[in-house]
């Protein structure tokens, strides 16, 4: 009943953050979701309703399905052709930052090794999701971008097996490096193998499904959706690497949906809309989360002259990282001077470290270690996400203005309304019939008043409703006034490069739009 009610409290903050990041468009909605959980934190009555963090149900039932969906926007060729910098980026990279910070929090703070090798592990993974946070209306190059993606896919499974090892550290008092290896391998080409003929299993069972008469549209999205929870939890009771699994049945379905979209295309439709529905909102609870933990985290921490080394040394291990990102971007990865910097500022961390730092409560980890952990990649994840907003500012081109966007979309919408309009004013068409598909079509412009829909919405009531033959005219003038949309659509994506995409997005919002006008049935 706790997690229930925890859920429920979370998915509110995150439709209210949604929902205001789209008023306040110069702030990224990461950061809105944040100050929303810090608010939580401070309201007694709702910080009371939320459970205790629990890493396992954050990293299996938040982190996982956002890797899935992830993994699904990239194509498993790219990976193929990035096989040697992932490699070079979440593997010697990993364990290259995790010894020069290990080595240099311990030099510079005076804590044991293993507590400052164990900080540097939960400090190696990055995060995809709050990179696009800091970067919230900038052009990421592509080839920069291709590096950071890649990364942040594939090097939690890294950070997770050497906090592992790190943890055997500090509670044993030695390490057993072959052991180490063998428990990477294992981990890492288990996830890889079990993910991949896990994931062509689902496929191909969802495609003989397509192809059946079993094949139910709702069934097949709620078993699509449950993928990623099923394969993570399972990968990890088969003690392989959960999130590598997941990440590699993301790869496999976006293999899937390149070949297979027009079979069912309102089944894939459907699909695309739930995982934008459940990536958004879960990529807002994470910073709500993000918040809500930051704040409950330094509230509980009683503050001395000799407690800020927290401080100290979350500062330290994130210089130590940016530095090493960016000599290994020269040096090894052959980037220039500004690529180097880019890649360097946008190893953002995020969700995973805040959930790595917690895992240590499974262990015997004492409570002031605990603390001192918690602290230190709270002020990590902050300096990761602050100091990149405001570099990149002077680093990143800007992208296409919103203002401008927005002005000219409008214009290019409301031409194309009045066009459609047009063409049903030349049709032979009822009074009745015409004032009302005018009337749904001027609703494209959104600039329709809720009085006129009230209008609307009570002559539906008081009048009876179209007959067959009416019905008939009705879709008749619908589909001649969105093809004229179309056709004017179609004009404008090839004079106006710089909105192309946008124009695109409107092009779907009209052949939507069409499916809603087309009735299974035009007479009685």
């Amino acid at each position: 009943m706790g997690l229930m009610i925890s859920s429920f409290v979370l998915v509110l903050a995150a439709i209210v953050s949604i929902f205001l990041g789209q008023l306040f468009t110069k702030i990224s909605v990461s950061y809105i979701s944040m100050i929303i959980g810090g608010i939580i934190a401070f309201t007694p009555f709702i910080s009371g309703q939320i459970d205790n963090f629990n890493s396992e149900i954050f990293i299996g039932l938040v982190v996982a399905p956002l890797l899935f969906f992830e993994g699904q926007a990239t194509r498993l060729n790219l990976v193929g052709k990035e096989i040697k910098h992932i490699i070079q980026t979440a593997v010697i990279l990993v364990v290259l930052c995790l010894i020069i910070a290990g080595f240099g929090v311990w030099e510079i703070a005076g804590i044991s090794l293993p507590l400052a090798f164990i900080l540097a592990a939960i400090s190696t993974p990055t995060d995809a999701t709050a990179m696009e946070s800091v970067t919230n209306g900038l052009k990421v190059p592509k080839k920069e971008g291709v590096f950071l993606k890649m990364e942040s896919l594939f090097n939690d499974a890294s950070g997770i097996i050497l906090l592992n090892m790190t943890i055997l550290w500090y509670v044993n008092g030695y390490i057993n490096y072959g052991q180490t290896m063998i428990d990477f391998l294992i981990s890492a080409v288990g996830g890889l193998v079990f993910g991949f003929l896990a994931a062509w299993v689902v496929v191909l069972f969802r495609q003989v499904l397509l192809r059946s008469s079993f094949n139910s549209l709702n069934a097949q999205n709620l078993l699509y959706l449950i993928t990623p929870f099923v394969l993570y939890y399972l990968a990890e009771e088969l003690h392989v690497s959960g999130i590598i699994a997941v990440v590699c049945a993301g790869l496999v379905h976006n293999a899937e949906a390149q070949r297979s979209k027009l079979l069912n295309a309102p089944q894939v439709h459907m699909g695309f809309d739930l995982v934008s529905m459940v990536t958004e909102t879960l990529n807002s609870v994470v910073f709500i989360i993000l918040g809500f933990m930051f704040v409950k985290i330094v509230g509980q921490e009683k503050f001395s002259s000799k407690s800020f080394i927290w401080l100290l040394i979350g500062v330290t291990i994130y210089m130590i990282g940016v530095l090493t990102r960016y000599i290994y971007g020269r040096l090894r990865l052959k980037f220039n001077n500004r690529s180097a910097w880019i890649f360097s500022l946008g190893g953002v961390h995020g969700a995973v470290t805040l959930a790595l730092a917690y895992t240590l409560a499974e262990f015997h980890v004492n409570k002031a270690d605990f603390n001192l952990v918690l602290m230190s990649e709270s002020v990590l994840i902050i300096l990761s996400l602050v100091v990149p907003t405001i570099a990149f500012r002077f680093i990143l081109e800007k992208d296409v203005d919103d203002e401008d966007i927005a002005s000219e979309m409008d214009e290019i919408r409301i031409t194309m309304v009045h066009k459609a309009i047009a063409a049903v004013d030349k049709m032979y068409l009822p009074d009745n019939v015409k004032n009302s598909v005018i009337f749904d079509l001027m609703a494209q412009k959104q600039k329709t008043r809720t009085r006129d829909f009230v209008k609307q919405w009570l002559g539906v009531v008081r009048h009876p409703e179209f007959t067959g033959a009416e019905k008939e005219l009705e879709m008749r003038a619908f589909m001649n006034a969105l093809a004229k949309e179309r056709e004017y659509l179609d004009m404008i994506s090839q004079s106006e490069v710089k909105y192309q995409d946008y124009v695109f997005e409107l092009y779907k919002e009209v052949l939507l739009a069409e499916t809603l006008v087309i009735g299974p049935t035009v007479s009685e």
